[in-house]
């Protein structure tokens, strides 16, 4: 791990406030989970620092920064950084926190003079370690409740007492778990215990900070094991009871797995494939209405889900709107849960019907709906992500997205030859559209509205029986690229 750290480059910026705070007789170190980055070898993310000057004394040490907050945070600006990270640097006194009356942030704050008092306030001991700089490298570093051990043994604990900590803090229960998700770490038996005797106190806190510590998880390498420990922990009754409801829901022959871990696998093999929220979102929520809607069928002897996708919309709806996601994220996930069986519905799926849906779900979207009917395959326990169906149905969304071949395409339309020719509506108005459109075709570059204005005079000058056969030829043109622009695409998925 020490040498982790010191292969891993420490920002200027970072070391000029170090650096600064020193040359006025401060005691300064990195903490949290920069430092906890550093010695793991991964890149921090933000950069903290604490201090024992008060920000009365803080302020005057940097030519820009600002102060506005009860908790002895001074944001230190560094406008000139590339970085965005970089352009603020929070610098923090070292505090002792008292009383946590709601559950998240102290009721009062004291400035101390010793470090320990400030690192025994903080939620896990990997995040409770403290690190002077020299040269650009760590150094004196600090860890008196034995993080580096517990990054050494991949462990999340928390500082001290469990039960204080999230009694502090609830917002720590889900976050151990996320941290947990994120680095491959387990959770220590002690703290595990706690999360599961103090889950309730979710329930005071903030549904956008829950929000966003759950899609850390779903963004993560490992987020089926992310819900696995979300489950496990008992959080998962608290902040989404409609996927705890898929445990144990049998379903019929075509898959492996129960609902639950159908939906947990499908969600997995978006995050392998390092697809979007909203993809992984709607793989982890495209069945939640298989427990609601199953019945056992005495025909088939098997379960049906009938209407599980419209369910689902609705029931993703509401899950995503209580958890304050965006309007945007929102309507597109529910529409990639509404319509996700469209692909694997029937055997033959007519080209009609995918450009039926592709008016359904929006062009925008159609891929992202077939990379969740990939996600979903996969979730069944088969392992070839690409069958042939599968192409052919990706062969067909590629040609219904495609222009099509028309004079839509000319940068002319029928008005504009009649106002440039004096011509009135007639015939021979499309002879020279199609007749232009040939040029265009055989020559992109003459698609201009000075050359086609100009060549469409000319047009108009010919008899209407000649101006006829050119349509002709150009209507026969046509049709042999559009074959020809079918049968590449089918090549290209390697279909018929």
């Amino acid at each position: 791990m020490k040498n982790s750290a010191q292969n891993t480059p420490i920002p200027p910026e970072i070391c000029k406030v170090v650096e600064t705070l020193e040359a006025a007789g401060y005691e300064a170190y990195l903490v949290g989970g920069c430092v906890r980055d550093l010695l793991l070898g991964r890149t921090p993310k933000d950069w903290d620092v604490t201090t024992n000057a008060t920000p009365e004394q803080i302020v005057p040490l940097f030519p820009k920064t600002f102060y506005e907050n009860t908790y002895g945070t001074v944001g230190v600006v560094n406008e000139q950084a590339e970085d965005e990270r970089l352009k603020i640097v929070e610098v923090t006194p070292y505090r002792i926190e008292t009383g946590y009356s709601d559950f998240r942030r102290p009721d009062t704050v004291h400035f101390s003079t010793n470090l320990e008092d400030d690192l025994k306030r903080r939620d896990f001991t990997i995040n409770a370690i403290a690190a002077g700089l020299s040269r650009g490298a760590l150094k004196d570093i600090r860890d008196p409740f034995g993080g580096i051990k517990d990054i050494k043994d991949k462990v999340i604990r928390t500082v001290g007492k469990a039960a204080d900590r999230f009694t502090e803090d609830a917002l720590r229960l889900i976050r151990g778990v996320r941290l947990a998700t994120e680095l491959g770490f387990t959770i220590n038996i002690d703290t595990e215990t706690a999360i599961q005797s103090h889950v309730k106190l979710l329930e005071h806190i903030s549904l956008e900070r829950i929000r966003d510590e759950f899609t850390k998880i779903i963004m993560s390498k490992e987020p089926k094991r992310g819900i696995e420990l979300i489950e496990k922990t008992r959080i998962l009754s608290i902040i989404l009871p409609e996927l705890s409801a898929a445990r144990g829901i049998e379903q019929n022959q075509a898959h492996a797995y129960d609902v639950w871990e159908h939906l947990l696998r499908t969600l997995q093999h978006a995050a392998d494939k390092g697809w979007s929220l909203e993809v992984r979102l709607a793989a982890l929520f495209h069945d939640i209405s298989k427990p609601e809607t199953r019945k056992f069928s005495r025909e088939t002897n098997q379960y049906t889900f009938y209407g599980h996708e419209v369910v689902g919309s609705r029931v993703t709806r509401k899950i995503l709107e209580r958890l304050k996601f965006s309007s945007k994220t929102i309507e597109k996930v529910t529409t990639l849960v509404r319509w996700h069986m469209f692909f694997s519905d029937t055997e033959t799926i007519s080209l009609s019907a995918v450009r039926r849906m592709i008016t359904n779900v929006g062009p925008e979207n159609i891929w992202d709906l077939m990379n969740v009917r990939i996600c979903d395959r996969i979730g069944t326990g088969r392992p070839k992500e690409n069958p042939y169906r599968l192409r052919k149905y990706k062969a067909m969304v590629e040609e219904a997205l495609r222009d099509p071949i028309s004079v839509a395409m000319l940068k002319i339309n029928g008005q504009r030859i009649m106002e440039v020719t004096h011509e009135t509506p007639g015939p021979k108005i499309g002879y020279v559209l199609s007749a232009l459109l040939e040029e265009v075709l055989e020559n992109p570059k003459l698609n201009t509205a000075e050359y086609l204005e100009d060549r469409a005079q000319k047009l108009m000058k010919m008899g209407e029986k000649e101006l006829k056969a050119l349509g002709e030829q150009a209507k026969a043109k046509k049709e042999e690229l559009e074959e020809e622009n079918i049968e590449e695409i089918r090549k290209k998925y390697h279909v018929s």
